[in-house]
C-alpha cells in the first residue's frame, strides 16, 4: 500500500511529466497497480448515497444535462463518470477515466486542468483510496516548505481569499475603537500573514494603540499546521510588532481544537475579546459525522466566553452533507471558478500557478470528491448554513463597517473586473462573475 500510495502522490505532485507528441504534459497519469485497481469493477462496493434535497436533485439534473447535450469534453466525461460511479457502475467509470487522462494537462487552459484534478478524485473514489490519498498528502508531519510557500502564495494572488482576510481584518480593527487591551484568539493561524497584516495596519493608524495579545491554538492534527508549530511564527509577530511600536504578546495552547477549553485561553478581566474563524470551521466534523457534532460545540464554547467580536471566513460551496452526485458538480463549479481566476492573476506557464494548483487545491478536491465519512475533512458549507450555526449558538449579526466595504471595493477595482463583492444579509461575499467563492461574516 505504501507502494501505491507513493505512486499516486507522484502522480498529483511531480513536477516531471513526459509530455506527449502533442505536447501535452500527461503527469497525473496513475501508473502500474492503480491503474489496475481502477479498472478491475469487482474490488469495489457500489458507494451508498443518502436521500437527496430538492438542490441535490437539481445538481443531478444538471449533470445529466450536460451529459446528454454537451459534445465529449472534459467536463461531460467528468460528468458520466461521476454519474456512473453513483450508480455503481465502475467498469464504465473507469474506462472513462482512462479516456480523460489522455485528453487533461495540468498545463493546459483552465477547464483542462480541473478536469486533470478531478479525474484522480474519480480514481480514487473507485479505488476507495481517497483517504489514504489524502493522509499522504496531508501527512501526520507539518506540511512541506512547498506546500507552505504555496498556501501563501493562494492567498496572495487569488482576491476572494486576500479579501476574506482583509473583511476579517477590517471588523476587528473598528471592534479596537475604544479598548485599551485586546485579545484574539485565533484557531488557525496558520503561517500568520492575517496578522502580519493587521500589526501594520495598526501600526499606520496612529495614536495610542491598544495592548494586543493574541493567542493561538497549536493542534497537531490541524491540516495547515506551520512548521515548528506556532513558535517561530509568534516570534516573528512579535518582532514585527517591536519594531513599528505595537504593544503586543504571542501565546500558543498546545490542543486539538474539540478539547480547548475556556481555562487554556486565560481570557482576562478588562479584555476585550475577539475570535478569528478564518477558514478552519469546516474542518470540525458536525452532526452528520459524529453525534459529538465538534462544529457547534467549539461555537458554543466561544460563545460562553462572551466574545465582542467572532469572524468567520469560509469557502461559499456545500461539501459538507450533499451526497456523493451533487457534491462532485458543485465541487466542479466551484472549483472551475477558482481555477479560471487564477489565470488571470498569473500566466499560464507560472510555476507559482501550477504549485499552488497541485500544493493545496488537488489535495482538496481529491478528498472532497473520493472520501466519506470521517474522511472527508474539507467539509464546507455555504454561507446560510453558518448563519444559522451562528445564530444557534446565541450569535448576532454585525455589519462590516462601510469603511470595510468601501476599502475593498477600491482594491477590487485594481484587479480584474470579473471579480465581484456583494453584501448579502450583514456578510460579503467575494467571487469570480456569478460565483460566489468566498464570504465573510462578524458576530457579537
Amino acid at each position: 500500500m505504501k507502494t501505491k500510495l507513493q505512486e499516486l502522490e507522484r502522480a498529483l505532485l511531480d513536477d516531471n511529466g513526459e509530455d506527449d507528441e502533442d505536447g501535452n504534459s500527461h503527469s497525473m497519469d496513475i501508473e502500474g497497480e492503480w491503474s489496475d485497481q481502477v479498472k478491475n469493477p469487482m474490488l469495489y462496493d457500489s458507494p451508498k448515497e443518502s436521500t437527496s434535497s430538492d438542490s441535490n436533485l437539481s445538481s443531478i439534473g444538471n449533470c445529466k444535462e450536460v451529459c446528454q447535450l454537451s459534445p465529449r469534453t472534459p467536463k461531460r466525461l467528468l460528468f458520466e463518470c461521476a454519474n456512473a460511479i453513483s450508480e455503481g457502475n465502475m467498469e464504465e467509470a473507469s474506462t472513462i477515466i482512462t479516456e480523460l487522462r489522455q485528453m487533461v494537462s495540468v498545463q493546459g487552459d483552465p477547464s483542462s486542468r480541473i478536469a486533470a484534478y478531478m479525474v484522480e478524485g474519480l480514481a480514487a473514489k473507485i479505488a476507495s483510496s481517497g483517504k489514504y490519498l489524502y493522509k499522504a498528502l496531508k501527512c501526520k508531519e507539518p506540511p512541506s516548505s512547498d506546500r507552505l510557500a504555496a498556501m501563501q502564495i493562494l492567498f496572495e494572488i487569488c482576491p476572494c481569499f486576500k479579501f476574506g482576510f482583509m473583511a476579517a481584518n477590517g471588523a476587528m480593527i473598528e471592534a479596537f475603537k475604544g479598548e485599551k487591551r485586546v485579545h484574539i484568539v485565533d484557531f488557525d493561524i496558520n503561517q500568520g500573514n492575517q496578522y502580519i497584516t493587521l500589526i501594520q495596519t495598526l501600526a499606520n493608524q496612529g495614536g495610542k494603540l491598544p495592548y494586543l495579545r493574541l493567542t493561538g491554538v497549536d493542534d497537531p492534527e490541524s491540516v495547515q499546521r506551520p512548521n515548528g508549530g506556532l513558535v517561530m511564527i509568534g516570534l516573528r509577530l512579535e518582532q514585527l510588532a517591536e519594531a513599528l511600536k505595537v504593544p503586543f504578546e504571542f501565546h500558543t495552547v498546545a490542543s486539538t481544537t474539540s478539547l480547548v477549553s475556556p481555562s487554556m485561553l486565560d481570557c482576562r478581566p478588562g479584555e476585550a475579546l475577539i475570535v478569528n474563524f478564518a477558514f478552519q470551521l469546516h474542518h470540525m466534523p458536525d452532526e452528520s459525522v459524529s453525534t459529538v457534532n465538534e462544529r457547534d460545540q467549539l461555537l458554543r464554547m466561544v460563545k460562553s466566553l462572551n466574545p465582542k467580536l467572532v469572524t468567520v471566513v469560509e469557502q461559499d460551496v456545500n461539501t459538507n452533507t450533499t451526497p456523493f452526485l451533487p457534491r462532485f458538480v458543485e465541487a466542479y463549479n466551484y472549483y472551475s471558478a477558482v481555477y479560471e481566476s487564477l489565470d488571470v492573476t498569473l500566466p499560464r506557464e507560472s510555476q507559482d500557478r501550477i504549485n499552488v494548483e497541485r500544493q493545496c487545491l488537488a489535495r482538496d478536491i481529491v478528498n472532497v470528491v473520493a472520501c466519506e465519512g470521517k474522511e472527508r475533512i474539507e467539509r464546507y458549507e455555504v454561507a446560510g448554513k453558518w448563519r444559522a450555526r451562528m445564530t444557534m449558538a446565541g450569535f448576532m449579526p454585525r455589519v462590516m463597517g462601510p469603511n470595510v466595504v468601501d476599502m475593498i471595493r477600491k482594491l477590487i477595482k485594481e484587479y480584474c473586473d470579473r471579480y465581484t463583492l456583494k453584501e448579502e444579509m450583514s456578510a460579503l461575499h467575494f467571487g469570480w462573475e456569478d460565483k460566489s467563492l468566498i464570504f465573510a461574516s462578524a458576530w457579537r
